[in-house]
This record gives C-alpha cells, sequence and structure tokens, in this order.
C-alpha cells in the first residue's frame, strides 16, 4: 500500500484567503438549519474557490483505495478544507478534487429541499392526526363532492368511448334526477350532439331537419338542418353500462310506482349487472307488490341456469306468481326441459298458477256483473217510483237520464280547474234540473191521462223526442266529453291477474247510498208516508186530507231526480249523448218488473241479478245473445211469478 504524503500547501492571495473564511462562517452559520442549507454553503463557498483558484499542475485526485463517504451520512457541516480529501503522491492534478465532494452535495442538497417540502406540507395541512402519529386509528377524510350531471353530459360529445363510458358513470353518480331520463334517452339514441358547440340536445325529425331542445334544461334551440346534428353513439360496453345503473337508480327510487316499473322492465332480461342490481334491492324492499316483480324477474332468469336445483327454485317462486310472464316462462321451460324433477314441478306450478288466474277471473266477471247491476238499479230506482207507485209507464225516463248527464258536461264546462270537485256539484245540480223537468211533465201532461196507462205511454215517447231535440239545438248534435275526477282514474290492483277501476267502484257505493237515501224518504218522512198512502188507496188518503196532486207531481219530481243522478254516474262510464238515455229504457222496465212493482227491495237485488247473469253469459254467449237470454229468461219467470220476485202484499196488491 503506497504512502500518502500531503503535498507542500500552494500561496493563496489574499482574495483567496478571504473567501475561505467566509466560507467558514457560512458553515457554521448554516449548522443550526437543516441539511439542504449546509450543502448549500458548502457549494457556495466551493464554487467561491474554484473561481478565484488559478489553474494548478501538483493536484493530485484521491486514490481508488480511498472509500467514499456514503449518501446521506453527512452529520456535520464541513469547511472546505475539510471536504477536500488529500491528494495522491504521484497521480495527475490537472482536474480539481470535485468528484465525490459534487455527489454528496448534490444528495444533500435534494433531503433538505425534501425536508422543506414535508416541512411546507406540515404548515399547510396542521399537526399530524393519531394515525399519523402511529396509532393505527383511521383517518377521517371529508367524501368527495358528486360528479356534476352538467359536465357529465357535456362529455357524451367527445368522439372516445372511453370518455363517453366515464361521463355515463359520472351521470349515474350525479345524484341528480334527471340523470335516469337522460341515460334512458341516450339508451334510446334520442340524444344528439349540436355540431358548432356540441352541445347535447334532443332531436325530433322533422320534414327538413331537427327540432333541438337541450337535454338539461328543455330550452327550445330551434330547427337545424339533418347535418347540423349527429346522434351521440353507443357500443355495447356502455348499453350495459346504461342498463344496469338505469336499473340500480329506479330500483333505488323512494317512490314505489318508480321501483314496480323498473322490475318489470327487468323481467326476462338476462343481463347480469341488472340481476345484480335486483338481487340487492330485493332483501330492503319493503313493498310487497314491487318485491314480487323483482322476485319474478330473477325466478325467470334461474330458468336459464344449469344447476337444476336452481331451476327448481325458480319454478317454485314462478307457481306462486299471477304474472303472466311467469305463465309464458312456465311454459317454455316445459317444452325443452330434460330433468324430470323439474319437468315434474314445473307441470304441477303451472296448473295451480291456472287454477289461481281462472279465480282472480271469475272474481273480476263478478265485480264487472255487480258494476253493471248498480248501473241498472241507479237507472231503474226512478222509475220504480214512477212506475211501481204511481202507475205510470214513462217512456221519457230515459231522457231524464241523458239530462242529468248533460247537467254534469255543462258543470264541468263552468268549473274547468276544479274537475276534481265538479261532481259533487253535478250530484245536486242534476237532481235539481231532472226533478224539475219531471214536475213540469207531470203537471202538463201525466195529471190528464191518470188510469189510461196506454195514451201516457205514447204521451211519454213524445216527450222524450222533444226532449233529445232540445239538447241537439241547444248543446250538441254530437257526444261531448265529460272528464272523470283524479280520484276516479286507474284501479286498485288486488293481484296481478285481478283489478278493479276506481270508477265503477265508486258507481256500486254510490248507487247503494242512493237506494238506502231512497229508502229512508220513503219509510222515514212525511212525503214518505203520503207517498205509499196514495199508491195504496187514492181515495182514502184523498179522505183523510192528503192532497193527492201535490203528492203525485212530487213523486213524479222525486223519479224524475234520481234518474237525474243516475245521469251524472253513467257519465263517468259512457259516451253522453242525445241517444244515450233509449240504450237504459228497456233495461230499467226489466229490472222492475222482474224485482217487482213497486218494491225498491226487489229493484236492487232484480238489478244486480241481472247485471251479474248478463256478464257470466257473455264470454260465451256475446253481449247481443246474452241480452236476448236475459230477455227471454225474464219473459218465462213472468209467467211463473207474474208480480216478480218481491211482490206487493196486503192492501197495495188488492189494490
Amino acid at each position: 500500500m503506497r504512502q500518502l504524503t500531503q503535498p507542500a500547501p500552494i500561496p493563496q492571495p489574499a482574495s483567496t484567503r478571504s473567501l475561505r473564511r467566509a466560507s467558514r462562517l457560512a458553515g457554521l452559520l448554516f449548522a443550526i438549519v437543516p441539511l439542504g442549507g449546509v450543502a448549500w454553503a458548502q457549494a457556495v463557498g466551493e464554487d467561491a474557490v474554484e473561481m478565484q483558484q488559478p489553474p494548478q499542475s501538483s493536484l493530485l485526485q484521491p486514490s481508488s483505495g480511498v472509500p467514499a463517504t456514503p449518501v446521506g451520512d453527512v452529520a456535520a457541516p464541513l469547511s472546505a478544507d475539510e471536504a477536500a480529501p488529500a491528494p495522491t503522491v504521484g497521480e495527475s492534478a490537472e482536474e480539481p478534487i470535485a468528484t465525490g465532494q459534487a455527489a454528496d452535495a448534490a444528495t444533500a442538497e435534494v433531503s433538505g429541499a425534501a425536508r422543506v417540502e414535508s416541512a411546507a406540507d406540515t404548515v399547510a395541512d396542521g399537526p399530524a392526526t393519531e394515525s399519523e402519529a402511529g396509532t393505527g386509528e383511521p383517518v377521517e377524510t371529508a367524501p368527495p363532492p358528486p360528479p356534476s350531471l352538467e359536465a357529465a353530459v357535456a362529455e357524451l360529445a367527445d368522439r372516445s368511448f372511453k370518455v363517453k363510458e366515464q361521463a355515463i358513470a359520472d351521470m349515474a353518480a350525479s345524484g341528480d334526477p334527471r340523470a335516469v331520463d337522460l341515460m334512458k334517452a341516450l339508451l334510446a339514441g334520442d340524444l344528439y350532439a349540436r355540431k358548432g358547440d356540441d352541445r347535447v340536445v334532443y332531436a325530433e325529425r322533422g320534414a327538413d331537419g331537427y327540432s333541438l331542445t337541450d337535454a338539461l334544461t328543455g330550452e327550445d334551440l330551434g330547427s337545424v338542418g339533418r347535418r347540423e346534428a349527429k346522434k351521440i353513439i353507443v357500443n355495447n360496453r356502455m348499453r350495459t353500462r346504461l342498463r344496469a345503473d338505469i336499473a340500480a337508480l329506479t330500483l333505488a327510487s323512494p317512490d314505489p310506482a318508480v321501483r314496480l316499473s323498473a322490475a318489470k322492465e327487468l323481467i326476462g332480461t338476462a343481463d347480469a349487472d341488472s340481476l345484480a342490481a335486483l338481487q340487492a334491492q330485493l332483501t330492503e324492499e319493503d313493498n310487497a307488490q314491487v318485491r314480487d316483480a323483482m322476485a319474478l324477474a330473477l325466478a325467470i332468469a334461474g330458468l336459464e341456469s344449469e344447476t337444476p336445483a336452481v331451476r327448481l327454485d325458480a319454478v317454485a317462486t314462478l307457481g306462486s306468481s299471477l304474472y303472466p310472464e311467469a305463465r309464458n316462462a312456465l311454459d317454455a321451460l316445459i317444452g325443452v326441459e330434460q330433468d324430470e324433477a323439474v319437468l315434474a314441478a314445473a307441470k304441477a306450478a303451472r296448473a295451480a298458477t291456472e287454477r289461481r288466474v281462472k279465480n282472480s277471473r271469475r272474481l273480476e266477471t263478478l265485480f264487472f256483473g255487480l258494476s253493471l247491476g248498480s248501473v241498472l238499479v241507479l237507472a231503474a230506482i226512478g222509475l220504480a217510483i214512477t212506475f211501481g207507485v204511481m202507475g205510470v209507464i214513462n217512456m221519457a225516463h230515459g231522457e231524464l237520464i241523458m239530462l242529468g248527464a248533460y247537467t254534469t258536461y255543462l258543470v264541468q264546462l263552468a268549473m274547468p280547474n276544479a274537475i276534481d270537485y265538479s261532481l259533487f256539484v253535478a250530484i245536486p245540480a242534476a237532481f235539481i234540473v231532472a226533478g224539475l223537468f219531471g214536475v213540469a211533465i207531470e203537471r202538463g201532461v201525466i195529471r190528464f191521462l191518470y188510469g189510461r196507462p196506454l195514451e201516457t205511454l205514447l204521451a211519454t215517447f213524445g216527450i222524450s223526442l222533444i226532449l233529445q231535440q232540445l239538447v241537439r239545438t241547444s248543446i250538441s248534435a254530437q257526444n261531448v266529453v265529460v272528464e272523470n275526477p283524479s280520484w276516479m282514474s286507474g284501479s286498485l290492483q288486488l293481484n296481478p291477474a285481478l283489478s278493479l277501476t276506481y270508477n265503477r267502484l265508486y258507481i256500486f257505493v254510490f248507487a247503494l247510498l242512493v237506494f238506502l237515501a231512497l229508502l229512508l224518504i220513503l219509510k222515514r218522512t212525511a212525503l214518505g208516508l203520503q207517498v205509499r198512502a196514495v199508491s195504496q188507496n187514492r181515495a182514502m188518503a184523498r179522505a183523510m186530507g192528503v192532497r193527492s196532486a201535490r203528492v203525485d207531481a212530487l213523486t213524479f219530481g222525486l223519479g224524475a231526480g234520481i234518474a237525474g243522478v243516475a245521469g251524472v254516474a253513467l257519465s263517468q262510464l259512457t259516451n253522453v249523448g242525445p241517444n244515450m238515455g233509449q240504450a237504459y229504457i228497456i233495461d230499467s222496465f226489466m229490472v222492475v218488473v222482474f224485482g217487482g212493482v213497486g218494491n225498491l227491495w226487489g229493484t236492487l237485488v232484480g238489478g244486480l241479478t241481472l247485471g251479474v247473469a248478463n256478464k257470466f253469459m257473455e264470454p260465451w254467449t256475446g253481449a247481443v245473445l246474452a241480452k236476448i237470454l236475459v230477455l227471454v229468461f225474464i219473459i218465462l219467470f213472468i209467467q211463473w211469478r207474474p208480480r216478480g220476485l218481491f211482490p206487493q202484499r196486503g192492501r197495495a196488491a188488492e189494490a
């Protein structure tokens, strides 16, 4: 090993010695700051020395055998003399002695800069949390804000499918209620990008181009040429993502109707993402109807499983469902299933489902029969008074019903912004209008024809033609539209195979209320007592001081008013026109004769019976033949019981 000797110091000028002192002072000064400041001081001192040193020829490079100082191991500031290693004897001194020192200085500078940045971060972010101090507890961070729907929609105009796919994800995560409709429109191909500014719009194709509407605000943007709007294209991957996101968003809606609609839309789907969303929502669903629809969708998808046990579970679920899709899925499975156990279970489930569906259809037919019967009761109950109590064959009774329906129409014209409340005004108005017409008919025509039924029939038939022409002249010769209130629209869904329409349900209840009101009037009021007295024995009633002429007018007016109330109910079920009353006059007479002339209970039972019988025969015979058969039945029944189901007894029967 060679002996290392220190060469004799080279004389330096005064300026150089001053710079060395400055560098030492700087090193001492920066010893109290982080290591980055030390490296900077050393670099400044050495650069200054090298700039002032004249070219040397006797400086030697360090020997390769001298170990280098490890990077980052500088523990204390060094002066310029201490930092320079001793040169080796006999080596060239042409190059500066800077290799090791430069590396150490650069490393120290980088480390110091990192410490400075760390200190700056500490000042900006505050003191370290317990998790950062090593406690192991999670750091609480604020959740990021949801993506903006506006920004996501704007990205849909990009040509890159990746950008558009990310935009779809942002739309789903935005939480904006408009996102579902926009995603559905994108899936249906209804979103376009307007050329020039890439504004996302709805475009409706016209003769000369497109009518544009802003997709977010609904603002009308006018019309453009066909080349000025470009459809936003989606690929299969985006379609899958859209279906899954739409399913997840709609299934999580707070509105049960929206969730039910979403579940029904997914019935029959095989998309894995949609099925996963259904499965996740099924455990949290609290609405029975929505839960049944979700279970149906999952069960139909389960029929495609290769595992027989899964298919058996799906068959069991479908066997308890009354949806048509469940029956169709079972029929399809029976045609292709190879497993004997699954096939037997599917056939048994299909038979059980068919029995339940038939029972539901029978109940629905019964409801429609009762609904028709309630209409017949309303139409006939007024005639039961005029014909049964007074013995007057009133062929204008159907036109009195028509007057009540037109009164409802006029009330709705007077209350265009309160349709939901119009019926509460129309019912008393129709009763008053039809009742006044009835009193006028009785005072002007009928009172001169008591005891002559044939002349009464012809006279009232002529009055019916006059009333029809009056309506054609004063209102319209065409049918008019009477709106249903919102509370009478829709249906009560008891199960997927049985629904009861609200309008018929309300009319059935209304018919019962009218019947009870009329029964109370005839049984509990002075007018009712006088009506029964006059109908049983007119001469004796007069002898007792009853004004029979006044009672006749009020009785006929009461029957006509009930007919007007029936017209209000019929306006919610059928067309309102000048000829609408003719469709009910024959049925009304059949109900009165079948139930028993002058008996209100007979009218109620007879009307409901004929209505139910008519509806149960229609599936086999048709509507027209069913009415004919009902008429033949009544003729034969009258031959057996001429006084009807509930004949009058006592003095009324003898009279």
